[in-house]
């Protein structure tokens, strides 16, 4: 079990901690601030935190939030005073597991700890179980295309570009290459390039001496220093900062790099994927993109295809959200009825896979009963579906769905049963809007008279009129 963190600023507070958990044998590491913590979680990882909420420099919630970014299933209490009401509010807001007000009795503090050290437990195992699912679903042919290229990669260390748009599950195709390399014991680390402050990156790609820059008391490693032996993930790379392209194009092209301040150099051994939702051949043409440095990432290109061009793999994506929200939330898995599964599958999905996964957890959280029903979608579902519907797109991604479906199913006569389907639909639709009259109805389709009447009898519609 990995130990403890007790943060504090009040030493008798760590010291009372200290000589408790001692007492449990529960292995602990005690910290003086937020930001020694922090630091020591480049080394180590708690498997429980215990934070004072106020202390000089960064505060327990700033902690707290930091913490969930990069590890959001650890349980982490807040150590408050009785005056802190609002910020025991934040706490759990933020994502807190409990919270521990003072003056504390520390029986009570211990058997929290044990509480949130069986969470933590827990939830460990449930990340097994759910890393032993798939990575990546898909039955679509475009995904086979991006299962098939993974494979022929498994024994290579090429430098891989993955393209496709936000939320098509960048990152999970990456780290799939990683699983299946010859890197795979090795750590897979990740940065978004784009969501870190551009006079913050370099030290986070490289890593800082101590003193480098105001605020850097500490040496610390990079993301490179990190991905050591194994895989580094530049997700967003197209939003790289200009001089941070060049560092990276250095780092790629002789296999050295400096940490922040640093005079000695540092001998890279990982395996760099890139990815972006942006053009990166226009970006090179309008100069926002080194030419040489997409050259030196595009060795090997992976494009994921959207949601929309793979639709027919919404019903297994959407029942492994489901039963994945529900193993989180510890609840019964909710199912979709026929007709919101047909609904869900007609969707374009602007976010894509992200957006699904969204919507399953949202459907877990909020759907009153265990049986979904359209109704029961999120409402901006189903209003962009009404709106994509005036737009005459909705029918024909129902029938495309339809013909995918039946096709999977070794159907044949496909287009005579539909056809058929789809005359009875528009005929009966006409001579309900006509009130019957068949000479108005023939007009408005487009039809002679005669013509409609003997659809009518091959379609036996005489008697559902």
């Amino acid at each position: 079990m990995k130990p403890v963190w007790i943060i504090d600023d009040d030493r008798s507070i760590r010291w009372v901690f200290e000589k408790a958990l001692g007492r449990e044998s529960i292995d602990f590491r005690s910290y003086s601030s937020a930001q020694e913590a922090l630091t020591a979680l480049e080394q180590e990882l708690p498997q429980v935190v215990v934070s004072d909420i106020r202390m000089p420099g960064e505060s327990g919630l700033d902690l707290l939030q930091k913490l969930k970014e990069r590890l959001p299933d650890l349980p982490v209490i807040i150590m408050t005073a009785h005056s802190d009401l609002d910020s025991a509010v934040a706490a759990f807001q933020g994502g807190a597991f409990e919270y521990l007000p003072k003056p504390f009795d520390i029986d009570h503090a211990i058997e929290l700890i044990r509480r949130a050290i069986d969470e933590s437990m827990r939830k460990g195992a449930t990340a097994e179980d759910i890393q032993g699912t798939p990575e990546i679903l898909g039955q679509a042919p475009a995904m086979q295309e991006v299962f098939r290229a993974i494979g022929r990669l498994s024994q290579s260390a090429a430098t891989v570009l993955i393209t496709g748009e936000s939320g098509s599950g960048k990152e999970l195709v990456a780290r799939a290459l990683h699983r299946h390399s010859p890197r795979a014991a090795s750590p897979f680390i990740a940065i978004n390039t784009a969501a870190i402050p551009k006079d913050l990156l370099e030290s986070e790609l490289f890593g800082h001496e101590r003193g480098a820059f105001t605020g850097a008391q500490a040496q610390r490693r990079g993301r490179f220093e990190q991905a050591e032996g194994g895989t580094l993930f530049l997700d967003e790379i197209g939003d790289m900062p200009p001089d941070l392209q060049t560092r990276l194009l250095r780092v790629l092209s002789d296999g050295f790099y400096y940490r922040v301040g640093g005079h000695t150099p540092i001998k890279a051994n990982v395996r760099v994927i890139a990815a972006t939702h942006q053009h990166l051949e226009q970006r090179v043409k309008e100069g926002a993109f080194r030419e040489d440095l997409f050259h030196r990432l595009n060795v090997i290109r992976l494009r994921l295809p959207p949601l929309r061009e793979r639709q027919q793999d919404i019903p297994i994506l959407a029942r492994h959200f489901l039963q994945k929200s529900a193993r989180e939330l510890g609840v019964e898995p909710k199912r979709l009825s026929d007709s919101a599964m047909t609904f869900l599958a007609t969707c374009e999905f602007p976010g894509n896979v992200r957006q699904l996964e969204n919507v399953c957890h949202w459907l877990t959280v909020m759907a009153p009963g265990q049986h979904v029903e359209i109704a029961d979608l999120p409402p901006e579902i189903r209003e962009n579906q009404a709106d994509t519907s005036s737009g005459h797109t909705n029918w024909v991604a129902a029938l495309e769905n339809e013909a995918k479906q039946r096709l999977s199913r070794g159907e044949s006569g496909i287009i005579d049963d539909l056809t058929r389907q789809f005359e009875k639909t528009l005929i009966l639709t006409a001579l309900s809007h006509t009130g019957g009259r068949r000479i108005e109805a023939a007009g408005l389709l487009g039809l002679g008279r005669n013509t409609l009447t003997r659809k009518i009898q091959e379609l036996d519609l005489d008697s559902r009129q």
